[in-house]
């Protein structure tokens, strides 16, 4: 039975990148899901930093099984409206493979180290169109994964326009906010932002810059970001807890330095009974089930876009009080957790690790007259992408090929070559195996 929740629009690909099959057993949603998962970008995150340094202890999570987790919490927040809200019918509903495509791809662009890594490459990128999370994962999807270095041509997944939008949590470009530390695209992305307004880019004009926008997001962005905050709101006081950064001492202190209402007051004082009567991973299975019914759908007909798409004539709407209590987690992550100085420490050194990286490389490739003396020199790249830096004349596009090696790199490749570079003692044939 054809879902009418999707039209031609939301099924159209993006015309450019490896070439999408012309019959196919599997909906155009699925192609898209089924292409992320089969991606050495995807396989990347289980060595990419989600709250503690990759590898540490096997049980913390990484970037790779909270996108898993994110995937499992956007499709059972599809199942839940399809069954519970008067809005959805049989065959007009949220495509929950359309859903697990974006929240599995939500994490691609983020660098080795966190967000440590991502402000380090932004404020290195500033002279060159800046760096951000979510627009590097914008530029996986349409011109780097599948990359083919020698022909030039099928770069790109070539999504579809709803998974596309999907990713987009931002719709405004840097020039538009030139100060932004984030929440921005690349200026050189202005025609994936048009292609996914269907050329509207006069529909954008009427929401301010920045965080304005976010009422731009299509329906399953927003179903994505909140499956992205439930996780993490719940699943990195697991992690905090399980790692000793948490425990009934700081959290008591956290919370006599706030000015708590008795709602607020009640769930600390819930957290702090689970951790004592050891059951919070349990607990915190069934929380997550409470943040996903505690959504439900409205009609949005004043949406900009309403009128292309299904997908901006509806919007997620979440409970207040389950919206406050995940605000209450997550800033008890940040000031006990991410705030403490180890982790401080873990992320000075996570921006020192990608401070020289880039400098070094920037030196070879980029500057002069350093590049033309070392033209014949020191081979420190791949060398196909050699090769490419080598045909590239642009300096902002040389500068960001670059950034794609730096920002996807593991945690672990990034201290290995790190090693290689600047540890006199690191350098036998054990340590070059990848």
């Amino acid at each position: 039975m054809r879902n009418r929740f999707y039209q031609e629009f939301d099924l159209t690909s993006l015309g450019r990148g490896y070439p999408r099959p012309s019959e196919d057993y599997r909906t155009p949603f699925q192609v898209d899901r089924d292409r992320i998962l089969h991606t050495a970008a995807f396989r990347r995150l289980q060595s990419k930093t989600q709250v503690f340094s990759a590898g540490d202890y096997d049980f913390y999570r990484t970037r790779l099984t909270h996108s898993l987790e994110v995937a499992q919490i956007g499709r059972s927040l599809c199942a839940f409206l399809a069954w519970k809200s008067p809005l959805m019918t049989e065959d007009f509903y949220i495509d929950p493979d359309l859903v697990e495509a974006i929240c599995l791809a939500h994490d691609l662009g983020h660098p080795p180290f966190g967000h440590a890594g991502e402000r380090t490459l932004h404020a290195l990128m500033r002279d060159w169109g800046g760096f951000e999370g979510n627009a590097q994962t914008l530029r996986l999807i349409t011109e780097t994964i599948y990359s083919d270095w020698s022909s030039r041509s099928h770069r790109g997944l070539n999504p579809t326009r709803a998974f596309l939008d999907g990713v987009l949590k931002y719709k405004t470009l840097l020039s538009e906010t030139p100060n932004a530390a984030h929440h921005f695209l690349y200026n050189e992305q202005r025609e994936y932002l048009s292609f996914v307004c269907g050329g509207d880019m006069a529909a954008l004009g009427g929401c301010p810059p920045g965080k304005g926008r976010a009422v731009l997001r299509s329906l399953e962005c927003q179903i994505m970001d909140w499956a992205d905050d439930t996780a993490y709101s719940l699943n990195d006081i697991v992690d905090g807890v399980r790692a000793g950064f948490l425990h009934i001492e700081r959290i008591e202190h956290w919370a006599e330095g706030r000015d708590l209402d008795a709602e607020e007051a009640g769930w600390v004082e819930a957290l702090l009974r689970r951790i004592r009567e050891r059951r919070l991973e349990a607990s915190s299975g069934r929380r997550i089930g409470e943040f996903i019914t505690a959504c439900r759908l409205e009609e949005d007909p004043g949406h900009p876009l309403a009128g292309l798409s299904h997908r901006y004539g509806y919007r997620l709407r979440v409970d207040p009080a389950v919206r406050k209590e995940s605000a209450l987690y997550k800033d008890l992550a940040l000031q006990a957790v991410f705030r403490s100085e180890r982790l401080q420490q873990l992320e000075h050194k996570g921006d020192a690790v990608v401070r020289r990286l880039f400098e070094v490389l920037r030196n070879r490739y980029l500057d002069e007259p350093a590049a033309e003396e070392n033209a014949a020199g020191l081979r420190l790249l791949p060398e196909v992408l050699e090769a490419e830096l080598e045909r590239e004349t642009d300096g902002w596009k040389r500068a960001r090929l670059i950034c794609d090696y730096v920002a996807g790199m593991t945690d672990g490749q990034a201290l290995r070559m790190y090693r290689r570079l600047f540890d006199a003692d690191f350098g036998s044939f054990a340590d070059l195996v990848e």
